[in-house]
């Protein structure tokens, strides 16, 4: 037993339950099952030449150019031969930037349940486009771009330079490149799916039905991507006045929306708190958006934070799921064994009250139903008109399993598990009424 324990632990796996991050638990809503599609991955590398270096301007040299080489790994419905199995290992690292030697970048594995370089399957599937956190990286949230790809996307995570655990930078680059990197991807993986490019991709991704998905300075680069233009105070952040560009009211950025964004998926977003957007930006947002959010963030704030920005995008069809007595870690796999020699390195995955993988398989649940019926046109109302107070949902079925008139209780949800959530529905042009 020992020796298994080892191999589970040397692998990533968390040994005490035996299982691969976002596997579902015996507690799990309905929708964090997996889906009917075999899961692929490959990693992707992608150049966006002659950018603008912000952390480089000086006196000398007002704006400096660079290439900037983002790395994406790519998550899609696959075909397996027979005796192939989805299992793949993923390689990362902690740590909060380079050179840090109180918190040095360690490297560390764990496995995944997707097959390497595998061949796509028939069809067009939506597409997914992630960003992380800061610093954070493309293989962050890994249960649940696969659990996606399980149900028929393509889902893309970007490594963000200079804003990973392994190359973490200024600030002012995750400020100016978050949105342009998420545009960017959208483009070339829009030229990817064209018939003819030689892409594993051509003829698999249908661009015009794709979401943002993004947590923490991810979700600041999406809502600013999707029509969320920033204010004044984002602007002064960033030398040269690089940001003046992606505020409210600029005629460029306006009049840029990139219409093949139908929906977003926010954890934690960033940027409430600290005036990032002001409500003339907000009003910008007209993309559905599913927020999510701890009661007790104290790195974007709730009240004063996340809130604000739900409250402000009044243009913008809003959900809203809060896990009480949560902080900012709503997002992320589980922390990896590696993760337990050091408390930050913990703390960076970890939630102090809430198990991740219990999180995990909620965060499956919702936002498939969300991206299901945004993308899809699928009919997911059942799993997203729900009482506002978990605790307060009320089970009642008869002998036989029937609901009742006053069955109440979270569709999806197993008796007794839904408990410790909030969720609210805001439709556009609504003030918000939460309590």
């Amino acid at each position: 037993m020992k020796l298994v324990l080892a191999c589970l632990l040397a692998l990533g796996i968390p040994g005490s339950a035996f299982a691969l991050y976002g596997d579902a638990r015996p507690d799990a809503p309905e929708l964090a099952a997996r889906g009917e599609h075999q899961v692929g991955v490959r990693t992707l590398e992608l150049v966006n030449r002659d950018q603008l270096d912000v952390l480089s301007i000086d006196a000398r040299n007002p704006a400096p150019r660079y290439e900037r080489r983002l790395r994406l790994e790519v998550w899609y419905p696959a075909q397996l031969s027979a005796g192939q199995q989805e299992l793949t290992t993923y390689r990362d690292v902690l740590g909060a930037g380079a050179n840090d030697p109180k918190r040095p970048n360690t490297p560390f594995e764990f496995q995944g349940r997707a097959l390497r370089d595998a061949p796509a399957s028939e069809g067009r599937y939506p597409l997914v486009i992630v960003s992380h956190g800061y610093p954070g990286s493309r293989l962050q949230m890994s249960y649940l771009t696969e659990h996606l790809a399980s149900h028929g996307y393509v889902v893309a995570a970007i490594d963000h330079p200079e804003s990973t655990r392994a190359d973490k930078a200024g600030f002012a680059s995750t400020l100016l490149n978050r949105p342009l990197d998420d545009l960017f991807v959208l483009q070339q993986l829009s030229a990817l799916s064209e018939a003819g490019s030689d892409s594993f991709l051509a003829g698999h991704l249908d661009v015009q039905r794709t979401a943002l998905l993004g947590y923490s300075m991810g979700g600041y680069g999406a809502l600013n991507a999707a029509g969320a233009g920033v204010s004044a105070v984002a602007s002064s952040l960033v030398p040269g006045s690089a940001l003046e560009s992606r505020r409210a009211g600029n005629s460029v950025y306006e009049g840029g929306r990139d219409t093949r964004i139908k929906a977003l998926v926010l954890f934690a977003p960033w940027g409430g708190r600290q005036g990032i957007f002001d409500q003339a930006g907000l009003a910008g947002l007209r993309v559905p958006s599913l927020f999510v959010a701890g009661d007790q963030d104290d790195v974007s704030g709730y009240r004063d934070g996340i809130r604000r920005l739900v409250d402000g995008a009044v243009n913008a069809e809003r959900y809203l799921l809060v896990y009480q007595n949560a902080r900012h870690n709503v997002a992320p796999n589980p922390p990896p064994p590696a993760a337990s020699s050091h408390p930050d390195d913990f703390s960076a995955y970890a939630e102090p009250v809430w198990d991740s993988a219990r999180i995990n398989n909620i965060n499956q649940h919702f936002v498939l139903a969300f991206l299901d019926q945004q993308l899809k046109g699928l009919d997911r109302k059942a799993y997203l008109d729900l009482t506002p107070l978990a605790v307060d949902g009320k089970w009642s079925l008869d002998g036989e399993g029937r609901q009742q008139a006053d069955h109440s209780y979270w569709h999806g949800f197993k008796q007794r598990s839904a408990v410790g959530l909030e969720w609210y529905h805001l439709p556009a042009a609504q003030p918000a009424p939460i309590p």
